[in-house]
């Protein structure tokens, strides 16, 4: 470990966040970051949250600080899939420059130009650091002017056009100011935030003022919020004014107890000064995005705004005949207050609580960023202990100047040569336009554009297409007319008949007519859909039919049944392959897909009504 970072008389504040593509290395970098500060204990990282660690992506911002040379450096990490998009457009608003990082062999991808994009609005300098530099396949020329090309596609100013380029391997916690530079740790990196991000006001005479764009929740202290104090001093026990940016309503507050944050760890203060990044408790019904001050009359700091959802989907009550075996949270009320919650601190979310006649269960309309934010959400709830079905995510559509519209996205896809074809010819039947190609040795990247609701379904089959080769990454772009209709599944439901427990001998005589979702032994249930078939056509099946026993022994011995192993049914895969008049059923222990109407002649019935 190094020991060039010192507390030793503060006298400056850097604020930076760390912003790239997911899987660009930038969780790594900040851990070592703060290991070489001695700021990381054994073991800790900043992707502490389980999905975190289990996904191996970054869902949540955090914030974490080191010291170095006397100055206090206060770091956000932020997530880089575009489906949590609302955690890096709040971050950026609060923070003076951008660590840009940069896959040397990837170069920049969708979520690249996302993020890269709101810096430059908000009027911020990013620092790019061109990672992992020695991946064999680096091309550490080619990544910074490809980057470079982005910045003036993105209307870059010629300040912002004059970036600084750091070059690291995030993994071993090195860095370099030139390429010839000798490796050795990321004392380059913290001299280059140094000289380049400018210090963070701190007007001290003016009355407190700060925006809070995160928020925590301690079992003893409350709601907290995590924020920039732009302005003035805060101390323990103030009276403070609150202030909704929207609505301009105020209201009275106290703070109770102030942290600063020293690593990973947040520390109690008696003060926190203008410039820094702090976290305040004791007001309750504290929101993102709202002002609190210690001056009545003060004037709001700007809203926080986030892009639009482009998803939505029904939570509904479980009513399956499974219903409550698992969970203890099963009703209404239950999942409205969790929502409730969730919207505090999900700005990407919305939700209409109002009730829908056309609904055939009580529940909600949920409107989320991607299907990753909501199966995130789900996930998080069925840990929590709570019971749900959702219906199939739609794409939001709605009238603009007259003009029926939709969602579009970018999507990037890197494959190798031999699939292109296929990838070509499934997104072309999903309403997608190759709008560039370029051929790298035995790869091929390329760019499409296309609706939203296109890409449903679409990821599980691109994994088969591309032998899990493939690379697939999308962004969203804007609303754009409705582009018709989309050709997206080509299998059918294979439902259950009956109920009771699926046996080998029917499943080895199933599997024959597509993927199955369940192995022996599990339960169903009438109406619940066991997997798919082939020939794309909806076909009803025994999965509890056993072998015709009789007092006539065959010839030769009983054959032995072979069972393919199933295809496990996660939150994440059943949102994508469910149909229309399905619901995914979730629970804290199973995930199920099952027919809205479970009896087969009630399905006939409807599908003849309609």
């Amino acid at each position: 470990m190094s020991n060039f970072c010192y507390d030793w008389n503060l006298m400056e504040i850097r604020n930076i966040a760390i912003i790239a593509h997911v899987d660009h290395g930038k969780t790594t970098l900040t851990d070592n970051m703060l290991e070489q500060c001695g700021m990381r204990e054994a073991g800790v990282s900043m992707d502490s949250n389980a999905l975190e660690q289990e996904r191996g992506i970054t869902i949540y911002a955090k914030n974490t600080s080191v010291f170095y040379n006397g100055t206090k450096i206060n770091i956000v990490d932020t997530p880089g899939h575009a489906d949590f998009g609302s955690e890096v457009e709040r971050v950026l608003r609060s923070i003076d420059s951008v660590l840009l990082i940069v896959d040397a062999q990837e170069g920049p991808m969708p979520q690249t130009r996302f993020v890269l994009k709101k810096s430059l609005e908000l009027g911020l300098k990013p620092i790019l650091v061109l990672n992992k530099i020695d991946k064999p396949g680096a091309n550490v020329e080619k990544a910074h002017d490809e980057v470079f090309e982005l910045f003036m596609e993105l209307g870059a100013t010629d300040e912002q056009l004059d970036f600084t380029t750091v070059y690291a391997i995030g993994r071993d916690g090195t860095a370099k100011r030139k390429m010839d530079d000798p490796l050795v740790d990321l004392k380059p990196l913290f001299d280059t935030v140094l000289e380049k991000v400018p210090p963070a006001a701190n007007d001290t005479t003016k009355p407190f003022r700060m925006q809070p764009f995160n928020l925590a929740y301690d079992n003893f202290l409350g709601r907290l919020g995590v924020g920039r104090v732009y302005e003035g001093i805060a101390k323990n026990g103030q009276t403070v004014t609150i202030v909704n940016p929207i609505t301009g309503t105020r209201r009275p507050g106290k703070i109770t107890k102030l942290f600063s944050f020293e690593g990973t760890n947040r520390k109690e203060v008696d003060e926190v000064v203008a410039g820094d990044i702090a976290m305040i408790a004791g007001i309750a019904d504290i929101f993102i995005g709202e002002t609190v001050a210690t001056d009545p009359n003060v004037e709001a700091l700007p809203a926080i705004t986030v892009d639009e959802p482009t998803i939505k989907l029904d939570f509904l009550v479980n009513n399956s005949p499974f219903a409550g075996r698992e969970g203890k949270f099963v009703t209404t009320r239950q999942i409205r207050e969790r929502l409730e919650k969730e919207l505090e601190i999900n700005v990407g979310l919305r939700v209409d609580f109002e009730p829908d006649p056309d609904r055939a269960l009580e529940g909600f309309k949920v409107y989320g960023r991607g299907e990753m934010h909501i199966a995130v959400l789900l996930e998080n709830m069925r840990r929590e202990g709570f019971e749900i079905q959702v219906s199939q995510p739609q794409a939001i559509v709605k009238d603009i100047d007259g003009v029926k519209s939709e969602p579009f996205e970018e999507v990037t896809i890197d494959v190798p040569s031999e699939f292109q074809g296929s990838v070509i010819e499934k997104l072309g039947k999903r309403a997608f336009i190759m709008k560039d190609m370029k051929i790298h040795q035995n790869s091929v990247r390329m760019l499409f554009e296309g609706p939203t609701r296109g890409l449903f379904g679409y990821r599980g089959q691109f994994m088969i297409d591309t032998k899990g080769e493939g690379i697939m990454a999308s962004r969203f772009l804007e609303f754009r007319a409705y582009a018709g209709f989309i050709e997206k599944r080509s299998v059918g439901s294979m439902t259950s008949m009956e109920s009771g427990k699926a046996l080998g001998f029917a499943l080895g005589n199933l599997q024959d007519r597509g993927q199955l979702y369940i192995g022996p032994q599990t339960e169903v249930y009438e109406g619940m859909v066991i997997g798919n078939t082939a020939k794309g056509d909806e076909m009803v099946v025994n999965p509890t039919k056993g072998k015709q026993l009789t007092n006539m022994r065959a010839s030769g011995t009983d054959e032995t049944i072979l069972l393919i192993p199933p295809i496990a049914v996660t939150i994440e895969r059943g949102l994508e392959i469910m149909t229309e008049d399905e619901y995914l059923e979730i629970t804290p222990k199973s995930t199920r897909i099952r027919k809205q109407v479970l009896q087969e002649s009630g399905r006939a019935k409807k599908q003849k009504k309609d």
